[in-house]
C-alpha cells in the first residue's frame, strides 16, 4: 500500500496487512486503519483483538503495539552479556570448593566461569551438560592445571544452546549425588523462586537440585527480581547464591527465614 490508497480487504488479508504495517512502524492506531481499509473501527478493534490472542500484538489505548517476547539468548550471545559481572561470580562459587568435592556445574554461561578458576583444587569430581565447559575442563586437563575426574552428562543435545537436557540426562543424574550442585538461572525472585526459559532445561536443573546436598545459583543482576517461563524450585529448595550485587531491598528477612546465604563482592 502506497501514500493514502484505501483497499478493501477481506479478513485475514487485512490482519496481514495489519502485522505488516505493525512491524515497520511499532504501532497502530485503530482509527487510522479503520480509514485505511474502508472499514469501522468496531471490525478493526475485533481484528487487534484476533491477534492479541495469537499474541502477535498488545493492545493499547487506542490502537496496538508490537509484542515483544523475551527468548534466551543462544550460548555464544550469552558468554558476552555481562561477562565481567559473571567473571566475578565465578570467582566467588569456585571459593565454596574445597578438595575432594564432587560437583555439577550446569550449561550457563555464569557457571562456566567457575571452571578457570580451579587451578589450586586437587581431586574434584565435576559432572556437566554444557559442551563448553566439558571442552573447557579437557583442555585444563591437558595442560596439567585441572587435577579431577570429568563426568559429561549425556543427552538430547540443543545445538543452540551447546547443552544436554531431556529424559536421558535426567536418567543418569537418577545414579549420582553430589556435594555442590552450582546452577546458572534465567530469573530470580521471592514469589516465584528461580526460573528458566526452557521447560526442558527447567526439569533438567530440578533432578540437579534433587542430586546435591548444597545447591548453589550463580546469577548476575540482571536476573534477580526476574520471572521467566519455567519453574524450577523455590527459594526454600536452594542453599546459596552467588551475584554480582547484593540483595535488593526488602529481601533480607526472607533470606534469613530460608537460611538462604547471599554472596556477592561487596562481602
Amino acid at each position: 500500500m502506497r501514500g493514502k490508497s484505501k483497499v478493501s480487504l477481506a479478513g485475514e488479508e487485512r490482519k496481514l496487512s495489519i502485522m505488516n504495517l505493525l512491524n515497520e512502524k511499532g504501532k497502530v492506531i485503530a482509527n487510522e486503519l479503520s480509514q485505511l481499509f474502508e472499514v469501522s473501527t468496531e471490525t478493526i478493534r475485533r481484528d487487534l483483538d484476533d491477534l492479541e490472542k495469537e499474541n502477535k500484538l498488545k493492545k493499547v489505548y487506542g490502537g496496538a503495539v508490537k509484542f515483544k517476547v523475551e527468548v534466551e539468548p543462544a550460548h555464544y550471545e550469552r558468554e558476552s552479556i555481562h561477562a565481567e559481572a559473571k567473571r566475578k561470580i565465578g570467582f566467588l562459587a569456585a571459593g565454596l570448593i574445597e578438595d575432594n568435592d564432587v560437583i555439577v556445574v550446569d550449561e550457563g554461561s555464569t557457571a562456566l566461569q567457575i571452571i578457570h578458576f580451579l587451578e589450586n583444587k586437587q581431586n574434584l569430581t565435576i559432572l556437566t551438560s554444557s559442551i563448553p565447559t566439558l571442552m573447557l575442563l579437557i583442555e585444563y586437563n591437558k595442560r596439567g592445571t585441572f587435577d579431577g575426574k570429568i563426568i559429561f552428562i549425556g543427552g538430547e543435545v540443543n545445538a543452540k544452546h551447546l547443552r544436554v537436557s531431556g529424559p536421558i540426562a535426567e536418567k543418569i543424574m537418577e545414579d549420582f549425588y553430589v556435594n555442590k550442585s552450582f546452577v546458572s538461572v534465567d530469573g530470580v525472585s521471592l514469589e516465584n523462586g528461580i526460573t528458566s526459559y526452557d521447560y526442558d532445561r527447567a526439569a533438567f536443573t530440578r533432578k540437579l537440585i534433587r542430586s546435591s546436598e548444597t545447591t548453589i545459583v550463580v546469577a548476575d543482576h540482571s536476573k534477580i527480581v526476574k520471572r521467566t517461563v519455567a519453574k524450577i524450585a523455590d527459594l526454600k529448595d536452594i542453599h546459596i547464591i552467588v551475584s554480582d550485587q547484593e540483595p535488593p531491598e526488602g529481601w533480607s528477612d526472607t533470606l534469613k527465614s530460608l537460611d538462604l546465604r547471599w554472596i556477592n563482592p561487596l562481602d
